[in-house]
């Protein structure tokens, strides 16, 4: 099976025992926005999935499903 982006901030967010509002905050787009990430109906901001990485510190390769193998988000 193809891992998405969708899919991966999925079972990023449900890994955390977080809410899909939690997310919506830390992304500052509305709760139903952020349902849309999720379910596809809306492409995922590159700034957004940037800051998704940042906070479950994954690399972007990961949290994009081009990679299964889940490094650090790189450090500056």
């Amino acid at each position: 099976m193809r891992v998405t982006c969708r899919s991966r901030i999925l079972k990023l967010r449900t890994q955390n025992k977080l809410t899909q509002k939690n997310l919506a905050v830390l992304l500052k787009v509305s709760p139903r926005t952020y349902s849309d990430y999720e379910t596809g109906r809306l492409r995922i901001p590159l700034e957004s999935l940037i800051t998704l990485a940042r906070y479950y510190d994954v690399d972007l390769n990961y949290i994009c499903g081009i990679s299964n193998i889940r490094k650090e988000y790189p450090s500056a």
